[in-house]
């Protein structure tokens, strides 16, 4: 059993900063792939930035320029640096990871969430 926990969340204004961290913990041969999500009210969630275990990134188009991800494989932590928010980047923020169990099965694993709000 894997389980993800979330810091970082927060209110910031239009045009600041915030770091989004996300650790694993639990049983687990090796995390793979991480990323991060997120779901505005009244709408689905959808992909914000992910990671591969090598270090491969991907990004929705509407982050790429002010968000970036990372990872550190020692301490099964990703990483969301988002800059220059805007307001409809308010969210909630979730992180999400595969990983491969002992008896070498993938499993993914969803985090609470964390809500980000932008004021304008």
């Amino acid at each position: 059993q894997v389980q993800l926990v979330e810091s970082g969340g927060g209110l910031v204004q239009a045009g600041g900063s915030l770091r989004l961290s996300c650790s694993a913990s639990g049983s687990f041969f090796t995390i793979n792939g991480m990323g991060w999500y997120r779901q505005a009210p009244g709408k689905q969630r959808e992909l914000v930035a992910t990671i591969t275990s090598g270090g491969s990134t991907n990004y929705a188009d509407s982050v790429k320029g002010r968000f970036t991800i990372s990872r550190d494989n020692a301490k099964n932590t990703v990483y969301l640096q988002m800059n220059s928010l805007k307001p409809e980047d308010t969210a909630v923020y979730y992180c999400n990871a595969g990983y491969t169990t002992w008896t070498s099965r993938y499993r993914e694993v969803w985090g609470q969430g964390t809500l980000v709000t932008v004021s304008s």
